[in-house]
């Protein structure tokens, strides 16, 4: 996620205007050697009628799902060290923001020899592709690269389309990107870039040994945020490189604590035994707590938002995890930090986290309240007592928030456990005498269960049927009129009917009951339940058209569509941490930064 470039240039002309930028960097006008475009779900999703339903509703994009992978900002930092100009363009954002932003056109403008797209989510599987389209429309001679989860799982059909050119699999392609890059300017053979798919000049495909993946990742993520920054000025593109809808007002941000995981929840592409299927990893690479810190410390520099830590920061062992609470303790981070509790956490080490960062964050994914079903998805055995102690201990210890998630379609969930798991959430409110510091959540794996995951890879070990499992279905999938259909699995104890119906009932149930509890106002929820029940007639009077064979009309039903879908669902604003009328960013600090070069890591 791009951290500082946001809040810099839309405040930009208040401290310098254009011509001193170019004496401050003299090669501003050189050419540029890679543009990493970012694509929406579906081009142009504001053409094709679609419901969307509840499928961003638990995280910060929209159902474009605009935000952008943290893998192309640590690309474009490391490709820009080792010499390489690079730009980022957030295409999806750029659209989602105008309504008249002709993307084509924009395309057709920009220079570059070599084009990379992230197909890292599925759900980018159709945009990606034709955004690559219009690359080759434009600029025949220009390359076209692929990378990320969905790409290195579906490498072998990926390739295949004519606007593919290369593929690059693997999680950390920092430096075989930057390997490819040199053989391309060099005119060499490509035959020598590790993790590399390629099409020879006959075109017959070519896969590289798949041998680059590193276990000690110190090298990347170092100051990502002021590389984008750095492209904004030399581009003079602000707009290209807001990661998400609504970041202006919200700046959160992210710290990845590693790659890979040793854990092995069955939804997830990065679980223990799913990365050796795409990825080729073995074991997790985790970054030491020096690194993980000097990322914080760099991010309060310049912005007041929250910071969240991906990844349980005790999964490398308590030795890294104090060692981080220690720094920042130290270092008086001000900043809302964001934990993530894969296993309940034990007291004491919430004591601790506690006396680092008052005020701190927790959030935790127990799937179900039931630990069987828990123990299947998540590849984890915890009680519901221990993890009721660790919220206790959060919130005793001052916890700003405590974040709880639920799923929908898991293993051995079946409709009544679904709701019952709604009557967990009403016993978790009365327990905590409804804190309004308590935070629940009820969502679902949507619109794809992840390629590359367990669950994906062996559905029937699992009890699921795949609807779609090819990248082109998928593809085909992302434009159909509702979310329901667009769903790639079901479950033996869930049809997607089941599902879609169980989902709308459970969310309307919760929202009744955060109601009921003042989490959230009644006129609010009232909203939701209403924007609810709307969409379960859309979704019947969509299927009925689909059926008779009718689909043309379906998009007479775009203005229901696009009232129902211009909603925001209460969750959404239930995840933003209040910050109040403070300056969100750190204008001056991050000016200073800019002009005086880039932050050198100092020793901790």
């Amino acid at each position: 996620m791009s951290l500082l470039s946001v809040g810099v240039i839309a405040n930009l002309k208040l401290f310098l205007p254009t011509p001193p930028f170019a004496r401050y960097n003299p090669q501003i006008m050189s050419k540029t050697d890679l543009i990493l475009l970012h694509a929406p779900h579906v081009y142009d999703f504001r053409k094709v009628p679609q419901l969307y339903g509840p499928v961003s509703d638990l995280v910060l994009s929209t159902p474009i799902f605009e935000m952008y992978p943290v893998g192309l900002s640590s690309i474009s930092e490391y490709l820009e060290n080792n010499g390489f100009r690079t730009r980022i363009v957030n295409i999806a954002w750029r659209m989602l923001r105008d309504g008249r932003f002709d993307a084509e056109a924009f395309i057709q403008k920009l220079e570059a020899p070599v084009f990379g797209i992230d197909l890292h989510w599925m759900v980018h599987a159709h945009g990606s592709i034709e955004i690559a389209k219009i690359v080759k429309k434009y600029h025949p001679h220009a390359k076209v690269i692929f990378g990320g989860y969905s790409s290195s799982r579906f490498y072998k059909e990926l390739i295949q389309y004519p606007e593919v050119d290369f593929v690059m699999r693997g999680d950390s392609t920092e430096e075989p990107l930057r390997q490819f890059m040199q053989v391309f300017q060099n005119n060499s053979e490509f035959a020598s870039v590790p993790n590399l798919v390629w099409k020879d000049p006959s075109g017959q495909i070519q896969e590289n040994e798949f041998s680059y993946v590193p276990t000690d990742i110190s090298h990347v993520m170092g100051n990502h945020y002021g590389t984008v920054v750095r492209q904004v000025l030399r581009y003079r593109d602000f707009a290209s490189v807001i990661p998400f809808k609504g970041w202006l007002k919200y700046p959160v941000t992210a710290v990845f604590t590693g790659r890979g995981c040793k854990y092995n929840c069955i939804f997830c592409s990065g679980a223990r035994e799913a990365m050796p299927i795409f990825a080729n990893r073995k074991k997790p690479a985790y970054r030491n707590a020096d690194g993980i810190f000097q990322d914080i410390k760099n991010i309060s520099g310049i912005t007041r938002g929250p910071i969240l830590l991906v990844g349980d920061i005790r999964e490398d062992g308590d030795e890294r995890a104090y060692r981080l609470l220690s720094l920042i303790k130290e270092h008086r981070v001000k900043n809302t930090l964001m934990f993530e509790a894969f296993n309940p956490l034990p007291p004491a080490f919430i004591r601790e986290m506690a006396q680092a960062t008052p005020g701190f964050s927790l959030d935790m994914s127990p799937e179900s309240h039931d630990p069987e079903v828990r123990q299947v998805s998540l590849g984890r055995d915890f009680s519901n007592e221990a993890m009721e102690e660790m919220m206790q201990a959060a919130l005793e210890n001052g916890a700003s928030r405590v974040e709880i998630f639920f799923m929908i379609g898991l293993h051995k969930q079946d409709t009544q456990s679904v709701l019952s798991t709604i009557d967990y959430c009403e016993y978790l409110l009365q327990r905590f005498k409804a804190d309004k510091r308590l935070f629940l959540f009820m969502g679902h794996q949507a619109p794809f269960m992840a390629p590359g995951s367990l669950a994906f890879e062996y559905p029937e070990r699992y009890g699921f049927k795949l609807l779609y499992k090819t990248l082109e279905e998928h593809r085909q999938a992302l434009t159909m009129p509702s979310w329901k259909f667009s769903l790639n699995y079901e479950t033996l104890w869930l049809s997607r009917d089941e599902i879609t119906d169980v989902t709308y009932e459970s969310i309307a149930r919760l929202t009744k009951l955060k109601a009921k509890y003042g989490q959230i106002p009644q006129a609010l929820a009232d909203r939701q339940i209403e924007r609810i029940e709307r969409a379960k007639v859309l979704e019947a009077k969509i299927e009925e058209l689909l059926k008779s064979g009718k689909q043309d009309e379906i998009a007479t039903l775009r203005p229901e569509m696009n009232a129902i879908n211009g909603f925001t669902a209460s969750e959404r604003l239930e995840l933003e941490i209040p910050m109040g009328s403070v300056m969100r960013l750190r204008y001056f600090s991050a000016l200073r930064n800019l002009l005086f070069g880039r932050r050198q890591k100092k020793a901790i």
